[in-house]
């Protein structure tokens, strides 16, 4: 039979670490807690296949699972001596999450559950704290009236803050029992108005009320938009954890905090965190009360004046901090802790790997590796390559002008320049037009995620080092200054005031993430050196690799970008993207409208010398590494004039008249450009390009190899082709070119002329394309378009549906369809070779910076990958991490 529950405490657990794709992360990581004997509070875990189940049938449970959690729920009373529903000695339980992946702050959770008005009453006579017992009663009511019942937490605390204005209080730790049995007779008044019955008074009913709820979380907006962010798979679901509960809100010598072993966002090996003394969890991440620091070190840097848990409590404290060491010397990873003090005794809420920037990653995995704990490889391992885009971006130049209007906690470093937006929405709308945006909020929720992930970096008012905003911005690699308590947000005027500055909407601030600084303003920045712990990783990660990274790369300024970040070369240089420039735009135009080849080698040789001079950079910068330069590729509808102005001024040069060459430009005109009179179809119909092209890049290798002293082996790419025919044609123009340039320099020259495969029957027909073909790079960008029909320009309005309803499980345009798009990869990979059995294979569509699709090209044996230069570094660990066996986006 199927086992539902496990439980733990005591000293022991069911459960174990491994297990956790059955008992999700915290109750994998609570029972491995419990097995150390660490002071776990006891509980037990319902499965993640419960969650499957009750999907699978409509919300319902599997039928022994009722009677499996009531004898793990007296089993916990026994333990506690307490008896749920008890109106003398009442046990409460917290109700929790747990997916197997960390998703913080995505899905429900339920405190206190078993009050009830009868409960209540007993829980303040046994322990002789009756602001204690109605303070965890008021709660309770809010939060499963919230996550259960569906009645918003804005109405609850509409009605405290009014009680709070209307009775001089300011904290809510200012009020008094009577205050909060008060307020009580007001809440359960506003369930019933809203739902038509009571609050629910029986412990049992409320308990499987918040189960439902946990598992239905599963499916809220917020943790679908984090799973989809995160690409963690919906059929996973979640387990429930239920746990006595321990109270951190019992007085003066009760806590609650949240800490890391190591700081998350610099990865230093000092403990990192925060407390409230006389609270709860939900406290210290909602950013309601500001919290102090646990260590003294930290109170020291902070400039705080509220005294420290080692200050306050330096027993528990002691104990902590041995716990932490342990616990970060048994999972060999930095940790991310949750504990209560209850009277003054230390209790363990969870455990987990803690999220961290790539810059506190990079720093924790070697100094981890130095010492011995972990292997280089692991240290490889442990990196997210995706996370490695943060530390590409830029921060601000030490030389700017800092117009600091106001300061918060620095919560996730980097800067970050936007516009002001006060609404997720509105981040998300203004970066679908291209435009940066700073999101200013007083404090961000999980229903935030959406603006949060669409914009540059966040700002909030509220909140510190442990809140939403700021774990939530550091694991998105997004600067973030949160509990800037200075600045006054007005919503509904849409502005934001700090002293005598007012910024309305839409005006541009700057955030400095790594020293909680916001600046008026646009400010200079500068790129980050990648030396370092980084380069040490990159190091390691280079040992282990197969697989070659190159750049996508088409001007100097990319080239050197591209070899700063490691590339071993160029993968791709579009050559068409050479030709944008003013002057040269109007030189290309000219080619395009002549109406015979007189006229288009006229502008041909207005071009050749620009086009042999960029060449000639590109082969300097690269000095000895392959470049590969993809032959003109330009759908006719980005260089064609288009304004009354634009043909004039083309006309004029030509020496044409503006209406013939309107008449020309219509005569060209596509309806579909992508799959239109572009790549080898242009060469064909107009050689004479393919040749002025050839001649540039021959000559510039002579030049550059005489300046350089190192060979220059030019890789020619032919753009589109679908027949071997197509290929033979261009081919020849190429090679009269090259025998051409060598007669006349008297230089031998080495080359190698190869094709792009982004046609479903070049693919198909690699066997006898090989025959004339060096190499294969494919264009996945273009294959991905043409095997499934879809223009990725168009894509956006459709696509986002479609990985909702989980027709596809990711963007094929992010990551390489495997299935479809790669299997036709690997056809012509094996067909090529078939042929031609030294056939050099790549592949340089955006794909190449992708983690999982750099997983799948060493899989099939590539030889290299090609991505922008901001992504080298990407491409280049999780080629090492492909290479040490994991494989990104499954689970490993």
């Amino acid at each position: 039979m199927t086992k539902w529950v496990y439980s733990f405490g005591e000293g022991k657990a069911e459960g174990r670490s491994d297990l956790r794709n059955l008992l999700g992360g915290k109750g994998a990581n609570l029972a491995e807690m419990a097995n150390l004997g660490l002071p776990v509070p006891p509980g037990f875990t319902i499965t993640t296949e419960a969650c499957t189940y009750f999907y699978d049938h409509d919300s319902s449970y599997p039928p022994q699972l009722r009677d499996e959690v009531a004898k793990a729920l007296a089993a916990i009373g026994t333990q506690v001596g307490k008896g749920f529903g008890d109106a003398e000695n009442p046990l409460l339980v917290s109700v929790r999450s747990g997916a197997r992946a960390s998703m913080p702050g995505m899905m429900d959770t339920v405190l206190n559950l078993g009050l009830n008005d009868a409960t209540v009453a007993g829980l303040a006579r046994k322990t002789g704290n009756q602001r204690f017992a109605y303070d965890s009663y008021r709660r309770f009511i809010t939060m499963y009236s919230d996550v259960v019942l569906g009645i918003e937490h804005a109405h609850f605390e509409e009605k405290l803050e009014d009680y709070k204005e209307r009775h001089g209080h300011v904290l809510d730790t200012d009020l008094g029992a009577a205050d909060w049995e008060k307020l009580i007779v007001d809440y359960k008044a506003l369930v019933e108005k809203h739902l038509g019955r009571p609050f629910p008074q029986d412990p049992l009913a409320q308990l499987w009320g918040a189960i439902g709820a946990v598992f239905a979380s599963w499916m809220n907006q917020r943790a679908i938009t984090y799973r989809r962010l995160h690409q963690i798979p919906q059929e996973w679901g979640t387990a429930v954890n239920i746990q006595a509960m321990v109270f951190g809100n019992m007085g003066e010598t009760s806590a609650t905090g949240v800490a890391f072993t190591r700081n998350p966002s610099t990865g230093v090996n000092e403990i990192y965190g925060e407390f409230l003394v006389n609270a709860q969890g939900e406290d210290v991440v909602a950013g309601i009360r500001t919290p102090q620091d646990i260590s003294e070190k930290a109170r020291l840097a902070a400039g705080s004046d509220r005294p420290s848990l080692e200050r306050l409590m330096p027993k528990a404290y002691g104990e902590f901090l041995a716990i932490c060491g342990r616990l970060e010397s048994h999972y060999r990873d930095m940790q991310d802790i949750e504990f209560t003090i209850e009277e003054s005794r230390l209790w363990m809420l969870q455990t987990r790997s803690g999220k961290r920037t790539a810059k506190a990653a990079l720093k924790i995995a070697v100094d981890l590796a130095e010492a011995g704990v972990i292997s280089p490889s692991e240290a490889v391992l442990r990196i997210d390559p995706s996370s490695l885009d943060q530390l590409l971006h830029p921060t601000i130049d030490p030389k700017a002008r800092r117009d600091v209007i106001a300061s918060g906690l620095p919560a996730s470093p980097g800067a970050a320049t936007g516009e002001i937006v006060f609404t997720p929405d509105e981040a998300e709308a203004l970066k679908a037009q291209g435009r940066a945006v700073i999101l200013v909020r007083v404090e961000t929720s999980p229903e935030d995620i959406h603006g949060m992930h669409a914009a540059e970096g966040i700002l909030t008012t509220r909140g510190g080092m442990t809140s939403h905003a700021a774990v939530v911005a550091r694991g998105m690699g997004k600067p973030c200054v949160s509990g800037a308590g200075g600045i006054r947000v007005d919503y509904a005027a849409e502005t934001l005031t700090s002293g005598k500055v007012v910024l309305k909407k839409g005006e541009f601030i700057t955030i400095d993430g790594s020293k909680g600084e916001v600046l008026r303003g646009r400010v200079d920045m500068l790129q980050p050196e990648l030396s370092g712990d980084f380069a040490r990783i990159m190091e390691w990660a280079d040992g282990s690799r197969r697989l070659g990274v190159r750049a996508n790369a088409d001007t100097p300024a990319d080239a050197r970008t591209a070899r700063q970040f490691g590339a071993e070369g160029i993968g791709l240089c579009r050559t068409e993207h050479m030709f944008f420039d003013e002057e040269r735009i109007r030189a290309v135009r000219e080619m395009i409208l002549s109406e015979d080849e007189e006229g288009r080698r006229a502008a041909l040789a207005k071009l050749l010398p620009v086009q042999r001079q960029d060449f000639v950079d590109l082969f300097e910068i690269m000095a000895g590494l392959p470049v590969t330069i993809r032959l003109l590729d330009p759908p006719l509808h980005e260089f064609l004039p288009h304004s009354d102005e634009e043909i004039a001024e083309v006309a004029a040069a030509m020496g044409a008249t503006p209406e013939r060459l309107k008449r020309r430009a219509a005569e060209l005109h596509e309806f579909n450009p992508m799959l239109g009179f572009r790549g080898c179809r242009l060469a064909i119909a107009f050689p004479e390009i393919a040749e002025m092209q050839a001649r540039a890049i021959f000559e510039a290798a002579v030049i550059a190899a005489r300046k350089t002293g190192t060979p220059v082996v030019p890789e020619i790419m032919v753009p589109l082709i679908a027949t071997r025919a197509e290929f033979d044609l261009v081919h020849a123009s190429i090679k009269k070119m090259a025998d051409a340039v060598i007669a006349e320099s008297k230089v031998g020259i080495d080359y190698q002329v190869g094709t792009m495969i982004e046609l479903p029957r070049a693919a198909l027909r690699a066997a006898d394309i090989a025959a004339s073909a060096e190499f294969f790079s494919f264009g996945t960008n273009d294959l991905t378009q043409t095997v499934y029909g879809i223009s990725r320009d168009d894509a956006a309005s459709f696509l986002g549906t479609y990985t909702q309803k989980g027709i596809l499980k990711i963007d094929p345009f992010v990551s390489l369809d495997q299935e479809g798009v790669g299997e036709l990869v690997e056809i012509a990979c094996e067909r090529g070779r078939r042929t031609r059995p030294d056939i050099k294979l790549g592949i340089c569509g955006e794909h190449g910076g992708d983690p999982a699709s750099v997983g799948f090209c060493h899989e099939i044996g590539l030889d290299y990958v090609s991505c922008s230069p901001f992504r080298v570094p990407i491409a280049r660990l999780s080629a090492a991490q492909a290479a040490l066996g994991k494989v990104a986006g499954k689970e490993g």
